[in-house]
This record gives C-alpha cells, sequence and structure tokens, in this order.
C-alpha cells in the first residue's frame, strides 16, 4: 500500500466533494450548520484555491482530507494556525488513515513548515465522538462561543505541537502584557 501526502490541486475537487460529503453523514444529521457538510463543487474548488487543503493518497486515490484555514477564523482568540474540514472517506475508516493525516499535518506542516507552537480546530459540543476523539489525541478546550445558530456550543481546540516552541510563545506574551 502506497501512501502519499500532498496538497490538493483544483483537478482533486470531484473526489474531495465525494469524501468530504459521505464522511460528513452525522454532521448533516446533526444538523450542523458546517460549509463542509453541505460543500457543493465550487465551495470545494473555492477551498483548494483559498487555503492550504492536504489529501492523504492510498495507491492513487484520495482517502483523506484536511484543511490549513488561510482565513481568520478565530484570530480573536489565539494566534495559532487552525484546521478545518478534516474528513475520511468512509471506506478507508478505521485504517488509522485520518489519524495519520492529522499526525503529519501537525508535525510536518504547522510545526515544522510554519513553525507554530500549537495548532486549532473547532467541534460541536452535540456531536457524539469528535470532543473526545480530540482530546485522546491531546487537543485541549481553551474557548466555548455559540454563534446562536442552533449547533449549540462550539469548542476551540489547542494542541501544543512543539513544547520548545511553545515555552518561547508563553515567554513573549507574558512580555507583552508587562
Amino acid at each position: 500500500m502506497s501512501e502519499v501526502y500532498r496538497l490538493a490541486v483544483i483537478e482533486d475537487a470531484e473526489r474531495l466533494l465525494h469524501v468530504t460529503y459521505e464522511a460528513y453523514v452525522t454532521i448533516r444529521e446533526l444538523e450542523l450548520s458546517w460549509p463542509a457538510a453541505n460543500a457543493d463543487l465550487a465551495l470545494i474548488q473555492e477551498n483548494i484555491k483559498n487555503n492550504e487543503c492536504y489529501v492523504l493518497e492510498v495507491d492513487g486515490v484520495i482517502a483523506a482530507t484536511i484543511t490549513l484555514s488561510k482565513g481568520e477564523e478565530v484570530k480573536a482568540v489565539t494566534d495559532f494556525p487552525f484546521v478545518k474540514w478534516f474528513a475520511v472517506d468512509p471506506a478507508y475508516q478505521g485504517a488509522g488513515l485520518g489519524d495519520k493525516l492529522l499526525t503529519w499535518v501537525e508535525q510536518t506542516i504547522i510545526r515544522d513548515k510554519v513553525g507554530a507552537a500549537a495548532v486549532t480546530l473547532a467541534t460541536a459540543e452535540k456531536h457524539p465522538w469528535l470532543l473526545p476523539m480530540y482530546e485522546r489525541r491531546s487537543y485541549e478546550r481553551i474557548h466555548v462561543f455559540d454563534f446562536n445558530n442552533g449547533d449549540g456550543p462550539m469548542h476551540l481546540l489547542r494542541k501544543i505541537v512543539s513544547p520548545d516552541l511553545y515555552e518561547n510563545y508563553l515567554l513573549e506574551k507574558s512580555k507583552q502584557i508587562v
């Protein structure tokens, strides 16, 4: 089995639409208003163009995806990069591919390429298994917000990917307060 991690290109949009749509069934059932859950081809293409959309290919087929946002979704709350649109094709779920892709993005992209001490993501409290899954992966809740759109409480989570960089970050932040 060959595995390739890479940035998505516009030609991947149709496959990414399939992966995302199939992976977000529970999100739609919970009636969460997440853009990825009901994305059309144009929105997938926009995501590829405007962000860093990464994929994990298995034997030449995209099995999982995650996006490093270039937007301002959480800038008011945190300085750290924000990932979103994490999805694994149900045909590949249970094989650890989501874990592999998320780990690769945390280490290779967030820590090594971006040089960030931590990464953030958000999820809904009412989703039955996402919060515990991320917490098992060492993400910690740092902020709760509610957009009053029916989604209920949303949690911003953070994972420290470089303890040394994080210590330096805290030191610099403390100097700014003084």
